[in-house]
């Protein structure tokens, strides 16, 4: 089954802030185009965080083009964002799809690419991939883990402090999420830190300055087809107000990444016991791209190289909310570059060149 006839000129993969950066300026554009979302309802992957955390905890939402963002504190990120989104959507009328989780995209005929989800399909000149990590967070695996008996937790699905109340809760992790975690959880519970490396503190202001080079050291990374590091990762730690009740009791003293995970708790690397009732994940997330994969963008270090928004072995296809556009500093930025992008592509003629990657299968 088909959605439609004609190709589209351009199909974006996810609604969060990059999507619909993009979509505001394919429309500007004059661009045919659709936004297939996944979610049932708009707010992207904000929609499904954790209830305690507010605006005050967010490293700031960039408003979305032509408009300004919210800025009610106090207010729960996970309804203010997807409000904030929802009425952009229906100001700027934004041609969203929903639900629609896209399974594959695959070479067409004539140069087109096919989108798929289900029975659906799309054809289309170009793609634009905008779905960031959320779908698929990261638990590395330790011996053991099996057997633990206690509860394994991923930021992805953090119930809030309470239902840790009297638990020994072991969290793992050595970036923001980790930090704000801890600070709900110290004041109720005994808790114990644990990173792979010791934490890099960080002593000024994020300025737009610093902001800038922080996205440069993430573009520099897929530029060279590795895969993208976490524009938080690289930005430093920083303890809020509502956090330092939690460094008076101790939590953000960092202990070494434990060897082993044991039925009643974890083994530590000089041999010790550390009894835990929960285990909580806050390793962070990869990109959801495997639905990317018939077109075999990946290089043989494990990223996609992009120069900008535009993967190098297949101009066809741009990725936002990907390496240095997968955070609030990047998306809006990433998203007028996508679409200008797709615009050039279709001037030019849409179709796959003979590439690194198309020319060794010739």
């Amino acid at each position: 089954m088909s959605t439609r006839d004609a190709p589209l000129d351009a199909v974006v993969v996810g609604a969060g802030q990059a999507g619909l950066s993009t979509s505001y300026h394919l429309r500007r554009l004059g661009l045919d185009h659709v936004v297939l979302d996944a979610d049932e309802a708009p707010g992207g992957a904000w929609q499904h965080r954790w209830d305690s955390l507010t605006m005050h905890d967010v490293h700031g939402v960039a408003a979305l083009p032509d408009s300004v963002a919210p800025s009610d504190g106090a207010g729960r990120a996970n309804t203010v964002v997807p409000a904030y989104f929802a009425a952009y959507e229906r100001e700027h009328e934004l041609p969203v799809v929903r639900p629609v989780l896209v399974d594959a995209v695959e070479d067409g005929p004539d140069g087109l690419l096919v989108v798929r989800a289900g029975e659906r399909s799309w054809t289309t000149r170009a793609l634009v991939n905008a779905t960031g990590t959320w779908r698929r967070p990261f638990v590395p695996h330790y011996p053991g883990v099996e057997s633990f008996h206690g509860e394994h937790w991923h930021t992805a699905g953090y119930p809030g402090a309470e239902h840790f109340r009297g638990r020994r809760v072991v969290v793992v992790g050595g970036g923001a999420s980790a930090v704000q975690h801890l600070g709900e959880l110290a004041p109720v519970t005994d808790t114990l830190w644990v990173t792979r490396r010791p934490p890099v503190w960080r002593t000024g202001d994020f300025t737009p300055e610093v902001g800038r080079e922080v996205v440069a050291l993430v573009e520099e990374r897929v530029r060279r087809g590795l895969p993208p590091a976490s524009v938080v990762s690289v930005t430093g730690l920083l303890l809020r107000p509502q956090e330092r009740e939690a460094a008076r009791l101790g939590a953000y003293q960092r202990h070494p990444m434990f060897t082993a995970v044991e039925p009643e708790g974890v083994r530590m690397p000089d041999g010790s016991f550390e009894p835990a009732n929960a285990i909580l994940w806050a390793t962070g997330f990869r990109p959801a791209i495997a639905h990317l994969a018939p077109l075999h963008l990946r290089s043989p270090l494990g990223g996609i190289v992009l120069d900008g928004t535009t993967a190098v072995d297949d101009p066809r296809v741009q990725l936002v909310g990907y390496g240095p556009s997968a955070s609030t500093i990047g998306a809006n930025r990433a998203g007028r570059t996508a679409a200008r992008s797709v615009q050039r592509l279709l001037a030019a003629g849409a179709g796959r060149p003979q590439t690194r990657s198309s020319a060794a299968s010739s």
